[in-house]
């Protein structure tokens, strides 16, 4: 039997004005590059549990701010684009991720979401408490780079085969208190974590930073999705062991 391509999915933005869901292309095209199938999961699912028996691994996308309701922080005026479908959607599944172990990247949001969904807290606006001499975005909101330092030994190191990466920012939250079982594997040079894992986890990688955005012209930002699909690869092929075995 020919082995099928992963099949990736990644959720959406929230319903917009005109009720659509939408996606930057952006992600789609990396998932692509890396051999995957990309499927979008719009925010609302019922039952998550069904989904992911469907997939081979999950993106946590980019976009709006983290309610602060859902991790006991403060309503700061610079909070934006809140959701609330979207955070208990996501929430949700970030903790379905790691019971059932599936391979998965969370990026900038996706990262502040998996963090909180695990019991960690966010800094509610970075520059209160970084202050301004590195930005992580623009006014009015954009991109914006600086270095990030990745920690030897990491499975974000192994994985770009750089010690040093060059991050796209376009966020004005970050993790706080890290949540139980993560671990800091990358940091600006202000401090501001960039980037986490779970090393107990077959294969969970978060950054904060946008690689679908650098994928399509920087190898070390592509090499992410394509771990990412590798995993997913090796999930399929244990379920379709297991398959086979319950079958005989």
């Amino acid at each position: 039997m020919t082995q099928r391509r992963p099949i990736i999915g990644l959720t959406t933005y929230e319903r917009d004005q005109q009720q659509n869901y939408g996606l930057p292309a952006e992600y789609v095209e990396a998932v692509r590059r890396a051999g995957g199938i990309p499927v979008l999961l719009p925010p609302g699912e019922s039952d998550q549990d069904e989904l992911l028996n469907l997939l081979d691994g999950v993106i946590l996308t980019g976009g709006g701010d983290v309610d602060p309701v859902h991790y006991k922080g403060t309503v700061h005026e610079a909070l934006e684009d809140v959701d609330p479908e979207r955070d208990a959607s996501e929430i949700k599944l970030a903790q379905l991720i790691v019971a059932s172990e599936l391979p998965a990247l969370h990026i900038c949001r996706g990262a502040q979401v998996l963090n909180v969904a695990l019991g960690g807290t966010l800094i509610e606006h970075l520059p209160d408490e970084v202050g301004d001499e590195i930005e992580h975005r623009t006014t009015p909101p954009g991109y914006t780079y600086h270095a990030v330092t990745v920690e030897a030994g990491s499975r974000l190191a192994a994985i770009v085969g750089q010690a040093e990466v060059t991050s796209n920012s376009w966020h004005h939250q970050a993790v706080r208190q890290l949540a139980p079982g993560l671990k800091a594997v990358a940091f600006a040079p202000d401090g501001t974590i960039e980037a986490v894992e779970m090393p107990n986890h077959p294969w969970l990688v978060a950054v904060q930073w946008h690689p679908e955005s650098l994928a399509a012209a920087d190898p070390a930002h592509q090499k992410i999705f394509d771990a990412l699909v590798e995993a997913a690869a090796r999930q399929e092929q244990h379920r379709r062991k297991i398959e086979k075995n319950c079958k005989w």
